[in-house]
């Protein structure tokens, strides 16, 4: 059986806690790490040239976090779909034990994550680092006078319930995704402008109808996140605080909106343009750590949310040579790996040296992994889903898996369940937008089994559906998927309770 290690209770070796806190003949101590987490919107893994030998698109930035750093070939987002991701990574517990059981919030939407809940700004917060968000929210917040209904917002009132309330010092940015109303930039908790009018567009540029606030172009959203986030740097690195920077990109997800210097310059379309920008966008990042002097004490991960959309057209892609889940089946929204195998970076030049991970992660490990770097242990009621991945940064015990098992959400509500090589689908659809899909292939799914089992180093693509020449694989994985659930947890600990109700439609498969 593998080997697990926890991060509760985990006994450092004195190598890495000369790594953690510096050595004890060293005359002062080593200020702890600044951490900048890049969170880029609907990228697939095969959108990033060092995850992708054939990748039509270049991403030399994004490149030199992975080829400087540690790559991971095996990570993962906890859910198909933007706001479940979000949960996941901040708070590094399951999304679906939230009160959000499948899909997305929208922009009137109030706070999915409870004021009690402890986000990992909290943590790092309370171990000394002035901690930022700068960007796409899409966790919800309260505009100011939403009760009387979305047409009735005081975009002159302060909101209440964001960013600010969980864990960050510091916050600019927009309430959702950027084709989603409305349109209204938010410094800490103050609109920064009002909305003087409305807009609307379609096709590869769409973004539904809503207000818009004076300040505010759609075209502009990204280079303008990046501008801030370069100043935050600057001005954060003159202090003796570490800091923690959150910078979730709206991009490459709708609207496609590459500005005028990037157009065509990918050769495929303008997703692929789009994706280009959001690479040199990361680039700037990184020249304002060096720039500051801070670089060799940053730690820069890059991830996305979830693989790649259909919006950005895979078939013009495809015919291009280019495939955004790579060798995965599926896209965005869906159980299959296309929609949750995402590209994950850490560069750390004071303590990584560049390697490869091949073993199975997930984006809720940043949580336990960021308080065990600000020496804080996780209570039983912080981070349930989270393990501690530093000796996988730091290039330790490669050989012993960290994580039991690594569960996935659908915008659905779908379950599927890994352990090693085997990956078992609770349903016998895609549970998102890819064939079979819910609604539109329901003739096809009746006659499908209701569960599928598929060997991931064997068929990666997850083709031949073998639950029937395994049942005992079947049994382990249902047994293991159905503990999580009850416990509220999957890391060793107290028992915690879900959100909202003990059952949920979506859990209908432990009946049966």
């Amino acid at each position: 059986m593998d080997k697990l290690i926890r991060n509760r209770g985990l006994l450092l070796s004195l190598g890495s806690m000369a790594v953690l806190s510096g050595c004890a003949q060293q005359p002062q101590e080593q200020k702890k790490p600044n951490i900048v987490f890049i969170f880029a919107d609907d990228m697939g893994y095969g959108d990033v040239s060092a995850f992708n030998e054939n990748s039509k698109i270049q991403t030399t930035n994004i490149d030199r976090i992975a080829n400087e750093g540690v790559a991971f070939t095996d990570a993962h987002s906890s859910s198909s779909v933007s706001t479940p991701s979000r949960y996941s990574l901040l708070t590094g517990r399951y999304n679906w034990r939230s009160d959000l059981k499948s899909g997305v919030l929208m922009g009137y939407n109030k706070a999915l994550i409870a004021p009690d809940r402890r986000t990992i700004a909290s943590v790092l917060g309370d171990q000394g680092y002035q901690t930022a968000c700068i960007g796409k929210w899409h966790l919800g917040w309260d505009w100011n006078n939403i009760e009387a209904g979305k047409d009735s917002v005081d975009f002159s009132k302060p909101i209440t319930n964001g960013p600010t309330t969980r864990g960050f010092d510091y916050f600019y940015g927009i309430i959702a995704s950027l084709d989603m109303a409305p349109y209204v930039y938010v410094e800490n908790d103050m609109p920064t402008a009002l909305p003087d009018r409305e807009t609307v567009n379609d096709g590869m540029k769409y973004w539904r109808k809503g207000p818009t606030a004076s300040d505010f172009d759609h075209e502009q959203t990204l280079p303008n996140f990046i501008n801030r986030a370069v100043d935050y740097i600057h001005d954060k690195s003159k202090d003796d605080k570490p800091f923690y920077l959150y910078l979730p990109l709206p991009a490459p997800h709708t609207p496609i909106l590459p500005i005028k210097e990037y157009q065509g310059k990918s050769g495929l379309n303008p997703y692929g343009d789009f994706v280009l920008m959001v690479d040199d966008m990361v680039g700037k990042v990184m020249n304002a750590l060096k720039e500051a002097g801070v670089d060799d004490n940053t730690i820069l991960v890059f991830s996305t949310d979830n693989g790649c959309s259909p919006q950005a057209k895979f078939d013009e892609l495809q015919e291009k040579g280019h495939y955004p889940s790579y060798i995965y089946r599926g896209h965005k929204a869906d159980l299959f790996d296309g929609g949750h195998r995402i590209p994950c970076a850490v560069r750390w030049p004071a303590k990584i040296k560049p390697h490869t991970v091949n073993q199975t992660v997930c984006l809720t490990d940043f949580f336990a992994t960021f308080a065990t770097i600000a020496d804080y242990q996780l209570k039983d009621s912080e981070g349930e889903d989270s393990y501690n991945i530093l000796p996988l940064l730091l290039n330790e015990k490669e050989g012993d898996v960290i994580r039991e098992a690594t569960v996935h959400h659908s915008i659905n509500g779908d379950f599927t369940i890994r352990k090693g090589e085997w990956k078992l689908l609770l349903s016998p659809s895609s549970g998102g937008w890819s064939f079979p899909k819910p609604g539109t292939d329901d003739e096809v799914i009746k006659t499908l089994p209701l569960i599928q089992l598929y060997n991931m180093k064997t068929d990666p693509a997850e083709k031949n559906n073998v639950y029937a020449e395994h049942p005992e694989v079947v049994k382990e994985l249902k047994d293991l998927m159905i503990k999580y659930v009850k416990e509220g947890r999957s890391t060793p600990g107290t028992p915690q309770k879900n959100d909202g109700p003990e059952v949920w439609k979506q859990l209908s498969w432990m009946e049966e």
